[in-house]
């Protein structure tokens, strides 16, 4: 996304953001996400990474929060929603991304290391993804990435 942060995209990213500090309060990778119906302009799910918590490697921010929304929505199809996390999302949750049928995505940090979206598998331009959806990375990317320094940081 180039030139300025449209006000309620950077609203959103805040909320994202604040799950992700709640996320490293409980010794979870920092990592926030919402869903919300664009339809209605309604937050459906908000979750932090509770892989720890949970004891499964899927309970990703983004799994978590596409759970929550589908039984919201009432449907595994989120087809006018928009999904806002503060980190590219890895490979195994942008294939959900795509079989959720996500309208947008917008993402705040890149993640070289294990990102799905702009790194590694770069889902979404593989010939077998049915569904791509429209990407913005670097949404409040400073913020998203001093949170996962730090938190890691802390941990060495």
């Amino acid at each position: 996304m180039n030139g300025s942060v449209p006000t309620q995209t950077q609203k959103y990213m805040e909320i994202a953001l604040a799950e992700a500090a709640e996320a490293a309060l409980r010794n979870e990778v920092p990592v926030g996400a919402i869903i919300v119906d664009t339809q209605s302009n309604r937050v459906l799910a908000a979750a932090g990474n509770r892989t720890e918590e949970f004891k499964d490697a899927t309970a990703h921010a983004e799994m978590l929060a596409l759970r929550e929304a589908a039984n919201i929505y009432g449907g595994a199809r989120l087809i006018n929603c928009d999904l806002y996390v503060t980190l590219e999302p890895c490979g195994m949750c942008a294939a959900a991304i795509s079989m959720a049928r996500i309208r947008r995505l917008y993402f705040g940090a890149s993640d070289p290391k294990s990102g799905g979206v702009e790194n590694g598998p770069r889902f979404f331009s593989q010939n077998t993804c049915h569904h791509r959806p429209d990407v913005y990375g670097g949404i409040d990317e400073l913020r998203s990435r001093r949170m996962l320094q730090e938190f890691f940081e802390m941990r060495r």
